[in-house]
């Protein structure tokens, strides 16, 4: 039983022609007013779509400007004019009846119908009319489709949904925590969940077979552009008695199922590509290379260990191979000055044709040094090299940037493929730069490879984890481990990375002590859900599928938040605010 609604009996989005002659009521924003003489044309807009309007008594259009609310009573006409491409095209409503609900100001920040093209700052600033714009609008939709498809998949997989709490105890697991004071204990903090890391484990300790939730993590971190800063959620699941195939078979079943309901593209099939760590920074100098592009990355240190031209002579050197076909040196030139931009020393470049080597290098090459680049890269007439030098950590960024954007300039990637693959056998370990000290690598809660053996007895840095990424069309958009279920094991591990027994049992009490009373072998993972809708939609930044996101300098233009807060609020919690000096 539905009650009458006062407003309307109809949405602008529904009329058809089998509704000429009908009395209606609508009601929504005023999209669009043409006054043309005696006729007066309106466009109203709703939630579901756009009705014209026509109006021959322009006293009803008193006091309405674009963007206010009305409602709206009159009769279906068949439309002289037809417009194909609007739904309600081939109708329009001759309204006798017209009342102003919500008054607009007739100046607006910027037009709703250009809100795509307005600066993003103005548009994250009066949010609510940027998400009037049906464009937006949509991709809201667009997430609680995708939302309802997640829980509907997960559910009719065997797993149970268990939501987690918000408000936790402060943890070491990787980014900095945003810490809540509470007036319950004053100089007492909560932390706000990185992940439901350590519950979604103690729900396994608990019994329960497959748990999953849509849940928010929030990181103190800054932003990127597929990364939103401070909150984000993630599909979050975990298996009992449970191995990395368990764990890949769920996630490649979910995530084929997720891009054939929202998506058409050419899906690869499971089982995914699986590439090692090595492997992958080997090939791509990424652990997470777009597998739609198909350039390779080679290593030519050893070639030019020696070389008189500087600039390689001791480097760490990365080349890449590609049909680049006529270009200008103007061209080549535009390239360097890309690599320069993130940081790089610039480009050098050879082009081989008619079995003859020309470029901004090739007076720095011997004739055994040519006859090694074309069997190595197996050239054959008509390709370039590409060479990036830097220092043993810099050269592989800036060859996995050169490889993303000679990609996307040679048209090498096919936009209409979705491209999985698995990166496997990450390291556990990794030396911090600052200090040459053992960090954790990924997840500290994972696996060791090889299980108290090699903590014991191998070299921290060569030490693996059944740690894994589910990479997609070149975004990591998974990441999941085989857990570490055993106490022994975890006390070791972080003693490894510099945290004593008692640490352990202070940062992860609950989990240390769970472990002692039967834990089963457990794997899990967490999808990136804002990142997953973000390729969905073919959106390069992350900010435009969330509904009421942060900029990119992590600030709430709409609510103005972070703010400061009143001395009296500061006190009920037991603080006092110390103005940090800028340097």
């Amino acid at each position: 039983m539905t009650r009458e609604n006062i407003y309307k009996t109809h949405n602008c989005g529904e009329l058809r022609i089998g509704d000429k002659g009908k009395e209606v009521r609508l009601a929504g924003w005023v999209n669009s007013i043409r006054k043309l003489g005696g006729l007066n044309f309106v466009t109203l807009r709703d939630h579901f779509g756009i009705t014209q309007l026509l109006v021959r008594n322009e006293e009803l259009l008193k006091g309405v400007v674009k963007e206010c609310t009305v409602t709206v009573s009159g009769a279906v006409l068949e439309r002289e004019s037809k417009n194909p491409k609007m739904p309600t095209g081939d109708i329009e409503v001759e309204i006798s009846k017209l009342q102003i609900l919500g008054k607009c100001q007739s100046v607006l920040p910027f037009e709703i119908s250009d809100a795509p093209n307005t600066k993003e700052e103005l548009r994250l600033k009066y949010r609510y009319l940027d998400l009037r714009n049906p464009e937006t609008h949509e991709m809201v939709v667009k997430r609680a489709k995708m939302l309802q498809f997640v829980r509907n998949k997960m559910t009719d997989m065997g797993f149970v949904e268990v939501q987690t709490p918000i408000l936790t105890s402060s943890s070491p697991e990787g980014a900095r925590d945003y810490i809540v004071p509470t007036i319950n204990a004053p100089g007492e903090f909560y932390a706000l969940p990185q992940a439901p890391q350590q519950f979604k484990q103690l729900l396994m300790v608990s019994g329960y077979d497959k748990y999953f939730q849509v849940a928010p993590c929030f990181r103190n971190e800054a932003a990127r552009a597929d990364r939103t800063p401070g909150e984000f959620y993630q599909i979050d699941m975990e298996m009992s008695f449970a191995t990395q195939e368990d764990v890949f078979a769920v996630c490649e079943e979910f995530a084929t199922s997720l891009f054939k309901e929202f998506t058409t593209k050419e899906i690869n099939s499971a089982p995914f590509v699986r590439l090692p760590y090595k492997e992958a920074m080997a090939k791509y100098c990424s652990d997470k290379p777009d597998l739609r592009n198909p350039l390779i990355v080679h290593d030519l240190s050893e070639l030019f260990a020696n070389s008189s031209f500087n600039a390689f002579k001791g480097k760490t050197v990365k080349c890449i191979a590609a049909a680049a076909g006529e270009q200008s040196r103007k061209w080549y030139d535009s390239l360097g000055d890309f690599i320069v931009s993130y940081e790089g020393k610039g480009l050098a470049w050879l082009k081989y044709n008619d079995g003859e080597f020309t470029g901004s290098i090739v007076k720095f090459l011997s004739d055994d040094d040519k006859k090694y680049l074309v069997k190595e890269f197996n050239l054959k007439g008509g390709e370039s090299l590409f060479m990036v030098a830097d220092s043993e950590t810099m050269a592989p960024k800036l060859a996995n940037v050169l490889r993303n954007e000679l990609g996307e300039r040679l048209n090498l990637i096919d936009k209409n493929k979705v491209a999985f693959c698995w990166i496997v056998d990450f390291p556990f370990f990794e030396k911090n730069e600052e200090t040459g000290a053992v960090d954790f690598a990924h997840n500290p809660f994972s696996m060791p490879q090889g299980g108290m053996e090699a903590l014991t007895t191998k070299n921290p840095f060569d030490v693996l984890a059944y740690q894994f990424d589910l990479v997609i069309n070149g975004y990591e958009s998974l990441s999941g481990a085989v857990r570490n279920h055993d106490q022994d094991l975890m006390v070791k591990a972080f003693e490894l990375a510099g945290y004593n027994a008692d640490t352990v049992k202070e940062k992860f009490g609950a989990l240390y002590t769970a472990f002692t009373y039967g834990a089963p072998p457990h794997a899990g993972c967490a999808f990136g859900f804002d990142r997953l809708l973000m390729l969905v939609t073919d959106k390069d930044i992350i900010r435009e599928v969330i509904a009421f996101p942060m900029n990119k300098n992590a600030r709430d233009l709409m609510m103005g938040a972070p703010s400061f807060v009143s001395e009296e609020q500061l006190r009920d919690v037991g603080l006092q605010l110390l103005h940090k000096e800028n340097k």
